[in-house]
C-alpha cells in the first residue's frame, strides 16, 4: 500500500496522497469539504509513519553507501563495511571527518558490528511489539478497535514524511482499566532497548513553548533547566539506570557497538551536522557537531540543528571551534 506521505528522493520532494474527507459516515461532496478558497478537508490514502521522539533504536536496515535502496543489516555488505568504514574503497566523507572523531570511532569498528546492530535492533522491535500487544490486552481491544494517542513535537514531521510523536495507548480515563503507563518512548528507554536522542525543540520543556524564539535556552542554564523538568529528568534517569543495570544495549557482554545515528552518518558519508549542548553542565558552549562524543553519555546531549544555531548565538551561546 502506498504511504500517505512519502519522500521522492530523486526529486527531493515530500509528497502526500489524499481524497476528499468523510461527511459523517458518507463520502463528503466537494461543496461539503471545501470550506473556503484555501481550506479543504481530506482523508489520507495510505498509511502514515510515526517516528518516536526522544529515542533512537538500532537499525534493522538502512541505505548502504552509494545505494538508494535500504539493505538489511544481515546483508554481508554491511559486515565488510563496518569492519572498516574508513577504507579507501568506500566514498570519501564530505566534508571530511575530524581526526578526533576518527580516533573515537575506530576501536568500535569490527566485522561483528553489523550483527551486533541487527541483534539489538530486533530486540528493540520485539520490545515495542510486546508493549503494544500488552496494551491491546489491557484495554481489551482488537486490532481494529485499538487506538493510539499521539503527542507531537514542535516539529510535526521529518524529512521522510513520518510524524514526530510521543506515543501511548489511547485511554480516556487515566486510571481505568489500569493506571495509564508511560509512553512507548519512555518504556523503551527504561528497558535499555533504545538510546536517548534529544533533538531541540522536540523534547520537554522546549516543545511546550509558544514560539521557537521563546524555546531558546539561556546560556549557562542547561543543567538547571534539564534537572527541573520532570519528564526530561525521568528519561535521562531511565537511561542511567539501564546503563547501571547493563540492560539491553548496555549489556556488559554484548553492548551496542555503534549508536544508530553513528551508523547512519557513516553510511551517508557525511559527518554529523547537529550541534550539541551538554545537559550536565551550565556552560554557554555549543559543541561542534563532530565533537558530540566529548559528552560521553547520550542522555546528556541536546542536539541543535544547524538552522537553529543563529537563534542560540543571538541569545549569547558561543560556537565551539572545530578541529
Amino acid at each position: 500500500m502506498v504511504k500517505a506521505i512519502e519522500t521522492w528522493y530523486a526529486r527531493h520532494l515530500t509528497v502526500g496522497h489524499a481524497a476528499l474527507g468523510m461527511h459523517g459516515r458518507e463520502q463528503g461532496t466537494v461543496k461539503q469539504q471545501v470550506h473556503d478558497g484555501d481550506t479543504i478537508t481530506v482523508r489520507a490514502i495510505g498509511n502514515f509513519g510515526i517516528r518516536l521522539l526522544g529515542i533512537d533504536t538500532p537499525e534493522i536496515s538502512f541505505r548502504f553507501p552509494g545505494d538508494r535502496r535500504f539493505r538489511s543489516l544481515s546483508d554481508p555488505l554491511w559486515k565488510a563495511f563496518l569492519k572498516d568504514p574508513f577504507a579507501g574503497k568506500w566514498a570519501a566523507f564530505s566534508p571530511p571527518l575530524t581526526d578526533g572523531l576518527k580516533q573515537f570511532l575506530g576501536p568500535r569498528f569490527d566485522a561483528a558490528a553489523a550483527d551486533n546492530q541487527l541483534r539489538h535492533a530486533r530486540a528493540a522491535e520485539d520490545a515495542l511489539e510486546r508493549e503494544v500487544s500488552r496494551d491491546m490486552a489491557v484495554m481489551k481491544k482488537s486490532l481494529e478497535s485499538f487506538r493510539l494517542f499521539l503527542v507531537f513535537g514542535y516539529e510535526i514531521m521529518d524529512v521522510y514524511g513520518r510524524f514526530l510523536c510521543y506515543v501511548n495507548r489511547e485511554q480516556p480515563d487515566p486510571d481505568k482499566p489500569t493506571r495509564r503507563p508511560r509512553s512507548y518512548n519512555e518504556r523503551l528507554l527504561e528497558q535499555g532497548a533504545a538510546v536517548s536522542y534529544f533533538i531541540w525543540p522536540n523534547v520537554n520543556p522546549w516543545r511546550k513553548q509558544e514560539s521557537i524564539v521563546e524555546a531558546v535556552l539561556k546560556p549557562k542554564t542547561a543543567r538547571t533547566v534539564a534537572d527541573g523538568d520532570r519528564t526530561l529528568r525521568f528519561a535521562r534517569d531511565a537511561v542511567q539506570r539501564a546503563r547501571q543495570t547493563h540492560a539491553g544495549i548496555f549489556d556488559a557482554t554484548d553492548p551496542l557497538l555503534l549508536e544508530p545515528f553513528e551508523l547512519r552518518f557513516l553510511s551517508r558519508r557525511s559527518p554529523p551536522a547537529r550541534w550539541v549542548i551538554d545537559l550536565s553542565s551550565n556552560d554557554d558552549i555549543l559543541i561542534a557537531p563532530q565533537n558530540y562524543y566529548t559528552v560521553p553519555h547520550p542522555e546528556d546531549r541536546l542536539f541543535i540543528s544547524e538552522e537553529y544555531v543563529p537563534l542560540f548565538v543571538e541569545k549569547g551561546w558561543r560556537r565551539q571551534k572545530s578541529e
